[in-house]
Parts: C-alpha cells; sequence; structure tokens
C-alpha cells in the first residue's frame, strides 16, 4: 500500500481502516467536523456519506474479528497481516456484490456480443484493464462508485430510467469525483423526456426521475440534515477550493504538484498558475474551459438522445473534466477509463490503446507503491487478450474507427484514406514502445540530479497529449454520429 509503514499518515490503507476508526467511534454529527477525536488534517473524512456508510458497516464485522483494528485513537497506524486480509477481502467483496455482476451483465446484453462467447470475452477484458486491478487492489481503493455508475448505464440501456437514475445518484453519494458522468446522465435523460414530448409523457418522465433523484439524496444525506452548519460542513469537506487547483501528493517530498497528466499540471512545467492566479479565480477559469471542451457533447446528446451517443458522451465529458478541472488526482483518470471500457466492443482499437495509455499515465503513482512487476504483468495481460480477442490491428480503418463521417466530409478523401489504417497502426506501436521505454527507465535508471522529476513528469506530459487527442477524436465521434439518434427516434415515437 501508498505509505504503508511511514507515519504520520501511512498511506491509502491507513486512510479507508481510519474511517472506519471515526464512524465506529463518533456519532454522526462529529463524522465531518474537527474535533479532538477526530483530527481532520489526518485522514478526515471527505467522500459524501455513503462512503461513511460503508466504512460503518466495514467497521462493524471488524469490531466482531478484532476490537483492537478499529479502537479509538490507539488503533491509529495499525497494520497486520489478519487486517490488511481482511481489507483486501472487503475489496474483494465490493468487487464481487456490485462491480464485476454489472460488467458480465452489460456485456452479456451488447447487441456486439450476439453470442455467449463474444460477450464472456468482453467481460474478461474489461475485467482485465489493469488500472483498475491496480488502483483497486495496490492502493486499496473500493470501486463501489464506479460499480454503481455502471449499474445505472445497464439499466438506462433497457429503458428502466427511474433504477437508473437510482443507480446513478448511490454512485454520486458515494464518491464526489461521479460529478465527471453527471452531465451525460442528465443530458440523455432531459433529451430523452425532450423527444416523449414535455406536454405529455415527457413531463411524466421528467417528474419521475426529479422526485427519485430528489428522494435518492434525502434518504442518503438525512442524518445530516439536522441543521445548514451540517450540510454546509460536509460540503466544504466533499469541495475544498481553497487547496488550489491541483493538490500534491503528501507521500513524496519535495511534493509532485505538477505530476499528473491534466493539462493543468502541463503547463504549471512552464507557467506557475499556483503562484500567479488565487484559489478562487483558478475555480472559475477551470470550470470556464471545462464547460467550453464538453459543451458540444451535451448539445448533441441533449437535442439527438442515443444510447450508444450517451456511452461515448461518458468518455468525452469524463475526459473533459479530467483534463481541465479543478483539483484533479492522477487516480481519477479511471473514471473516464470505465466508460471506454464499456465502448471496447466497438471501437476495440481505440478502447484498448486508451486504456494503456490511462495505466501508464499512474506509473509515478504505481511505482512509489512498489507495483512494477504488476504493472507489467497486468498491461502485457490486458495486450494480449484483446490482441487475441478483438483482433484490433485488423480494425483499424476509417469505418470501425467510426470516422467515415467525418472524413467524407472533406475533398481528397478517396485519396489518402487506403493508408490511413497503416498510419494509425505505426502510430500505436510508437505509442507502446515509448510507454515501454519510460517505464523501464523510471523503473531502472537514476535521472540527472539537475532533473530530479525527470520521468514522472514525462509520463505526465506524454500521457496529457495522448488525453489531448483522445478527446478530439472522441467528440469528433460524436458529432458526426447521426445513424444512432434516427434509430432512437423511431424508438421512442
Amino acid at each position: 500500500f501508498l505509505g504503508a509503514g511511514k507515519p504520520p499518515m501511512y498511506g491509502d490503507y491507513e486512510a479507508q481502516r481510519h474511517w472506519q476508526e471515526v464512524t465506529y467511534n463518533l456519532p454522526i454529527r462529529q463524522w465531518y467536523f474537527n474535533t479532538s477525536d477526530n483530527n481532520l488534517m489526518y485522514w478526515g473524512l471527505d467522500y459524501p456519506p455513503l462512503t461513511a456508510y460503508h466504512s460503518l458497516m466495514c467497521a462493524y464485522i471488524a469490531k466482531l474479528i478484532n476490537p483492537d483494528w478499529i479502537a479509538l485513537h490507539t488503533s491509529r497506524g495499525h497494520e497486520s497481516q489478519p487486517h490488511k486480509l481482511f481489507m483486501r477481502t472487503t475489496v474483494f467483496v465490493a468487487d464481487l456484490l456490485v462491480y464485476i455482476p454489472a460488467v458480465i451483465l452489460y456485456c452479456f446484453s451488447l447487441k456486439e456480443t450476439s453470442t455467449k462467447k463474444k460477450a464472456s470475452i468482453c467481460a474478461l477484458c474489461i475485467l482485465l484493464y489493469p488500472g483498475l486491478i491496480l488502483i483497486d487492489h495496490g492502493h486499496f481503493q473500493y470501486p463501489l462508485s464506479l460499480g454503481f455508475a455502471l449499474w445505472a448505464v445497464l439499466c438506462l440501456s433497457y429503458d428502466w430510467d427511474l433504477l437508473g437514475s437510482l443507480a446513478f445518484c448511490l454512485a454520486l453519494n458515494y464518491k464526489q469525483m461521479e460529478l465527471y458522468h453527471s452531465l451525460p446522465f442528465f443530458c440523455y435523460l432531459l433529451g430523452k423526456c425532450f423527444k416523449k414530448g414535455l406536454k405529455g409523457k415527457g413531463l411524466v418522465l421528467l417528474a419521475k426521475i426529479a422526485g427519485t433523484v430528489v428522494l435518492s439524496f434525502a434518504v442518503c444525506w438525512l442524518p445530516f440534515c439536522t441543521n445548514m452548519e451540517q450540510i454546509m460542513q460536509v460540503l466544504r469537506r466533499l469541495f475544498p477550493i481553497d487547496r488550489g487547483l491541483f493538490e500534491a501528493c503528501m507521500f513524496s517530498s519535495p511534493p509532485p504538484c505538477c505530476k499528473f497528466a491534466n493539462i493543468w499540471c502541463s503547463l504549471s512545467v512552464l507557467i506557475k498558475i499556483k503562484n500567479i492566479v488565487t484559489p478562487h479565480t483558478q475555480l472559475k477559469f477551470s470550470f470556464a474551459v471545462t464547460f467550453l471542451s464538453l459543451l458540444p457533447t451535451c448539445i448533441k446528446l441533449t437535442v439527438q438522445p442515443s444510447l450508444r451517443g450517451f456511452k461515448f458522451a461518458l468518455v468525452s465529458c469524463a475526459l473533459s473534466f479530467f483534463l481541465f478541472s479543478f483539483q484533479v488526482h492522477e487516480k481519477s483518470i479511471l473514471l473516464v477509463s470505465l466508460p471506454v471500457c464499456l465502448i471496447i466492443s466497438e471501437t476495440p482499437f481505440m478502447a484498448t490503446w486508451f486504456l494503456l495509455v490511462s495505466t501508464f499515465s499512474m506509473l509515478p503513482l504505481l511505482l512509489k507503491d512498489g507495483l512494477l512487476l504488476p504493472y507489467t504483468v497486468t498491461s502485457l495481460a490486458f495486450l494480449s487478450v484483446c490482441v487475441a480477442s478483438f483482433s484490433i490491428f485488423e480494425k483499424t480503418s476509417a469505418e470501425d474507427l467510426q470516422l467515415k463521417l467525418f472524413f467524407l466530409s472533406f475533398r481528397g478523401y478517396v485519396s489518402w484514406v487506403k493508408s490511413f489504417p497503416k498510419i494509425v497502426k505505426i502510430l500505436f506501436l510508437l505509442s507502446v514502445m515509448l510507454m515501454a521505454v519510460l517505464s523501464l527507465m523510471s523503473a531502472t535508471v537514476n535521472p540527472p540530479q539537475r532533473l530530479p522529476d525527470l520521468f514522472p513528469l514525462s509520463v505526465s506530459l506524454i500521457s496529457c497529449l495522448h488525453f489531448m487527442l483522445f478527446l478530439v477524436y472522441f467528440n469528433v465521434v460524436i458529432i458526426w454520429d447521426s445513424k444512432n439518434s434516427r434509430s432512437f427516434q423511431k424508438k421512442i415515437i
């Protein structure tokens, strides 16, 4: 675990254990407040109520096994093999109950996976995605928010809009970073209501969805609604805007405040944004840029809602949030990777490429935790399975990459389209080779004394460049797609 055995914070493992200690021993009204028994500077709760409830549930089980694991104050920094086994088991159980069933059911529901064999292969590729494996089990994170989000997508694919809304509310109330996916859900459902007519069935559907969302949030937040101060304190913990545009990792010295693969961290190599602009101005500017970057996708999805467009919009909007929004962590790339996994059967080549880059972008974090071997093995296994299962190198034509309509809008399309697959394959191989070389050098070569952060910065800058190109690609696919919007309109009429 990152930071394990290193006081005073001990790492992600201790964060999850400490939340169990706090939620079990303190009354709800103190969970998000700084008190003598709850030092918020020491892994204070900063996730929504559903995370706290989950910690409390795990704490009750831990209490039955060994009360010392969650004893107030005295359990701080506790590390033992039985407790690590318990904590890993809770992650695995969360996978089994929420995330894995959603992946399997989703793959078996796809039209592209018409046989059980194809559906099984698709599920295997998604479950082998190395980024989630390494973060969930290497850095100790629960997959519940992503699992709930996937259940929401699955429900919407069956037109179970109220259940889908409920599932996404659960995801958002587990981790506030699910805001990355919120606009596609909102725009898709709103567009669906528009198509049904806001003077008839559409208005009824809109009212039902709104009621489901309000009721879901009310139930999750009810214990914290005793007074306005309690609500505002929880919100301050969830959105600590005073920390600035991006946060440093507390386990490094000096803190790597510019080693995340988003645009602000990349620009900070040349321009020290945090030293020039106040945190509130940074917030406003990042909000404006993020909003503008995802506006075309949201407009298209609202005007022409389709399930296919919805899934691509999840990718595009989440990637916009990751690249341009406020206080991005490198692990937030998983919020982009999940919807990319959902389209792996439609665009296997680009999805595989993106998922490899997303894992590579977290390399500095993975190396700090000694996960070089798991990173290498899982990445090679994932690439091998995708190549064998989807024959990705045979699916690089403009049509396979969903770019045919885009290219047809330009003159001279026919003259160079034949060489397009070859160009794409060469770029992919160069990209993979570059990631492999940088991974090897990061793990084995000492950087120059004058440039101690050379390799982490190189990883971040190269990953950021990839992500910018992927953002352009996914937006092009969305804007030039029209076939599914027409079939969707016929379906709901």
